[in-house]
């Protein structure tokens, strides 16, 4: 198999792309949420909000990997 280099920055440039939007999709969700979601996780030790936070950076990850590919 030959890694041709348009092949690799190709594969970096989608990288790069579902990781700004993993990142900001992740801003939203934590803006809409009631609260402060860092807060409660950090200092408030909160596993249902980390449960949460989990499950909804999972569920963009999968959106985001099936929308570049």
């Amino acid at each position: 198999m030959n890694l041709h280099p348009e092949i690799i920055l190709s594969s970096l440039i989608y990288a790069l792309l579902g990781i700004i939007i993993f990142c900001v999709a992740f801003y939203i969700v934590d803006r809409i949420t009631p609260g402060h979601l860092w807060r409660e996780l950090i200092e408030n030790h909160n596993l249902a909000i980390a449960v949460l936070a989990g499950c909804v950076a999972l569920g963009i990850c999968i959106i985001v990997a099936a929308a570049i590919h």
